[in-house]
């Protein structure tokens, strides 16, 4: 069988190298050789996988999702399979290109609380692994995926609360209607259960780019990463300006308000907008999308920023197309999408 030389260019400049057999996708491929890329679904779906690749490939993704990112020159490495030697550039550093599978831990379901009509938190308590660790290693801004019991399903989440060493861990769960795990965690799921879960995953992490400002966009749930990032950044009273927008259509669906106005006394260097697009004459917080929040935002600006998205897939086009209008370079732009994939073996991701 035909082989292609596969070369992976590191953002802090290491080369990993390794084969990758015709009709075989580059994820599967750097794990026959003992590493494990970031990704997640596998299905071209999540763009947990992106990388830029450079040679002759097939990108097998939906029509939908190859336009989402087309504006990246990016590919989804699950999904794609040589021609050639490819020369393939990740965003993320060569530690985070794990020798091992993620570990797979026990957890227990501590608390549910409705932060609105459709979106839970949740708190875990994790148990010890076997080496004795009550923590989770992990940077803000990734994500967990977990079992429904007895079941090959599972879904990954997004980290709210900082790293930690009591092992205590905190999601948001957006509640779909067809969802199985929102079915399993409203219906059946109690206090004190033992959860099977596997993590910390994902590329959307805090860059060290000196004391450029940082701007966060989240939309609905997205904004679970970004509290996760913005705690952090107030543990360490980390110096940039620091913005966030946060937007949801209604005023019912805002949540963490409490949190954020902590947060903000407590880290004096954020600043934040919660945006209701379909907001009521007594709403008094910003009155439309983060879209036109972010857009009236950088008219103020003497400094382009780094700028942190967690959302749809259109709110992260809408925002790259303005951030391109005020000549702020595609590099700046870290961002990750959540959403719901159905892949080959009835296997759901569903990530917020």
């Amino acid at each position: 069988m035909q082989e292609f030389q596969i070369q992976l260019i590191t953002r802090d400049e290491q080369v990993l190298q390794f084969s990758c057999s015709d009709g075989e996708d580059i994820v599967s491929a750097a794990e026959r050789a003992q590493l494990y890329l970031i990704s997640q679904c596998r299905s071209g779906s999540c763009g947990a996988c992106i990388g830029t690749a450079k040679g002759h490939y097939i990108q097998a993704i939906d029509p939908d999702i190859a336009s989402s990112i087309a504006h990246t020159n990016q590919v989804l490495l699950c999904r794609t399979y040589p021609r050639s030697d490819l020369q393939v550039v990740l965003p993320y550093d060569a530690e985070q290109v794990r020798k091992q599978p993620l570990p797979i831990r026990q957890a227990i379901l501590l608390e549910k609380n409705y932060l609105t009509a459709d979106t839970l938190q949740l708190k875990l308590e994790l148990l010890e692994d076997d080496e004795g660790n009550l923590s989770l290693a992990f940077e803000p801004g990734q994500y967990i995926e977990i079992w429904i019991p007895n079941t090959e399903i599972k879904r990954a989440y997004s980290l709210a609360n900082a790293p930690n060493w009591d092992g205590v861990l905190e999601l948001l769960i957006k509640l779909r209607p067809q969802g199985q795990f929102a079915h399993y965690i409203t219906e059946q799921a109690q206090v004190g259960d033992t959860l099977t879960l596997q993590g910390a995953s994902g590329n959307f992490t805090l860059q060290d780019r000196g004391l450029r400002p940082r701007y966060f966009i989240a939309g609905g749930c997205g904004l679970a990463s970004v509290m996760s990032m913005l705690r952090r950044m107030g543990e360490w009273q980390e110096p940039h300006e620091v913005q966030l927008l946060f937007g949801v259509w209604y005023e019912d669906e805002v949540f963490y308000q409490q949190e954020l106005a902590d947060l903000a006394t407590d880290y004096p260097n954020l600043h934040y907008q919660i945006c209701v697009q379909e907001a009521s004459p007594v709403w008094q917080g910003f009155h439309g999308s983060v879209v036109e929040a972010f857009r009236s935002l950088l008219q103020t600006i003497h400094t382009t920023p780094d700028i942190y998205i967690c959302g749809s897939n259109s709110l992260i086009e809408r925002i790259a197309e303005i951030a391109e209008e005020f000549n702020i370079s595609k590099d700046q732009l870290i961002y990750e999408h959540y959403g719901v994939a159905q892949t080959q073996n009835a296997c759901c991701q569903d990530k917020c």
